[in-house]
């Protein structure tokens, strides 16, 4: 019998298969599916926000806008909905197609209709952006969902990378292409173009097909539909424990007390990346690069960085497994705000600035691939979307509470140690790592040594 200790590390795949995993349709797919989910974020932000001001529309006005963004935050909520609620064509198309089309709709539909409306009725603006809002929330929770069903999870990380592919070029669609659009024609034009592009996702979900369910319902579930009669209030209560209380019920139960780590470690993983983010911007315009030298190496650095990092880390997912991949992104975005600090020290050359966003880019784009795939490992199939939506919650909270200090810190101490303080916010997780794959290492081994000769 082979031991644990050796089957955990030697690699799972040969490195030609590991390289094949972007040829299966289904991956492939992914990628179209997350140029849908990414097209209406900044479309709802950032490129929002410009075209209010570029109509006049005062500051303070758009700065309620930013409230918006909270839809994503509270997702959780309905995502039980999305897992267990059937929708009139979900006979046709399966429980997370139709889903997805149904948020397709809701940001096609309201994306047309926002230069309609325009920025004389703020009001209403509001409400149709909140509805595209909403739509993609939903439609996250559904693509999710999806993601973790389709295939086994040796390929998540294939998954995430071309998932993270198409989103990052929506990104640029959405945040550029608008924007060169509204330049040459008008912002109506540029909106209706991008409701146009939502077709992209409507079209991917009426090709692609529903995934296979293997799921194991909670032991809970079982006794409540055991237990409960048939009247319209049991009923209820049967779908809300299903639906709701189950899917956490599940985690804990799997996972027992070591589900309190799981949860440490999805709340500190992406800490120093979220809150060294925030300043990054000001800091180099503070540093004295202008705006179009950020952009540019931002677009053409940063983005071709971050795709190799999330390509490269798929292929590593599918040889090595999840761990070692998660590994080496939580050391990368650690060392990484060091090489910010070096940069704080330095005359601002371009040349420094496009290492440091290639280092940095190239590090989150392997980070976020791994963790994606981490994440979509703990999930039961019974309860995907609720339990993912949750992850996901639990893993951006933190980094924004604590990224709301970095201001702070900025102007007490500088640049310097406020990076060195963000590489620091890093050393959790990498020691969460280890604790991890010792306990995988453990259950493995457990596992073997009862595992009928």
């Amino acid at each position: 019998m082979v031991s644990a200790e050796i089957s955990y590390s030697q690699p799972r795949f040969s490195w030609r298969e590991a390289l094949t995993i972007y040829t299966r349709p289904r991956v492939i797919g992914m990628m179209f599916l997350g140029f849908s989910a990414g097209l209406p974020y900044l479309l709802v932000f950032s490129t929002l926000t410009a075209w209010l001001r570029d109509d006049g529309v005062s500051r303070s006005a758009i700065g309620f806008f930013a409230w918006i963004g909270i839809i994503y935050s509270i997702k959780v909520l309905w995502a039980p909905v999305v897992d267990r609620l059937p929708l009139p064509w979900t006979v046709r198309f399966g429980q997370r197609r139709s889903w997805m089309l149904a948020g397709q709709l809701m940001i096609v539909i309201g994306l047309f209709t926002m230069p309609v409306v325009g920025s004389g009725d703020l009001w209403m603006l509001s409400l149709v952006a909140l509805l595209v809002a909403f739509g993609s929330a939903t439609q996250d929770i559904a693509i999710d969902a999806y993601r973790i069903e389709a295939v086994i999870d040796e390929y998540q990380g294939a998954m995430s990378a071309t998932y993270i592919f198409g989103y990052r070029v929506a990104l640029l669609v959405a945040g550029a292409g608008a924007l060169y659009l509204a330049e040459f024609f008008n912002w109506m034009f540029a909106y209706q173009m991008m409701a146009a592009a939502g077709l992209v996702g409507v079209f991917t979900v009426l090709m692609i097909a529903e995934p296979d369910k293997q799921g194991q319902h909670d032991d809970a579930e079982r006794v409540v539909s055991d237990q409960i009669g048939e009247g319209s209030w049991q009923r209820f209560v049967r779908w809300f424990v299903g639906a709701v209380v189950a899917p956490f019920l599940d985690f804990f139960r799997r996972n027992g007390r070591f589900a309190l780590i799981i949860l440490l470690f999805i709340a500190l993983y992406k800490m120093s990346d979220i809150v060294m983010g925030i300043m990054a911007n000001p800091f180099y315009l503070d540093m004295g690069y202008s705006k179009s030298e950020i952009a540019s190496v931002a677009k053409v650095f940063g983005f071709a960085m971050s795709v190799i990092g999330s390509f490269v880390c798929g292929v590593l997912v599918v040889r090595y497994g999840i761990y070692r991949p998660l590994l080496f992104g939580a050391v990368a975005v650690a060392l990484t705000n060091l090489l910010f600090a070096m940069l704080a020290g330095l005359r601002p050359e371009i040349v420094h600035l496009a290492l440091v966003i290639s280092a940095d880019n190239l590090s989150g784009g392997i980070a976020t691939t791994a963790f994606v795939a981490y994440l979509s490992s703990l999930t039961n199939r019974a309860y995907t979307a609720t339990q993912y939506a949750l992850f996901s919650s639990i893993m951006t909270f933190p980094g924004k509470f604590m990224s709301g200090f970095s201001g702070l810190v900025v102007d007490g101490a500088g640049y310097g140690v406020f990076f060195v303080v963000s590489a620091g916010l890093g050393l959790p997780a990498i020691v969460l790592v280890f604790v991890l794959m010792a306990h995988e290492r453990k259950r493995v081994r457990v596992a073997t040594e009862t595992e009928p000769t």
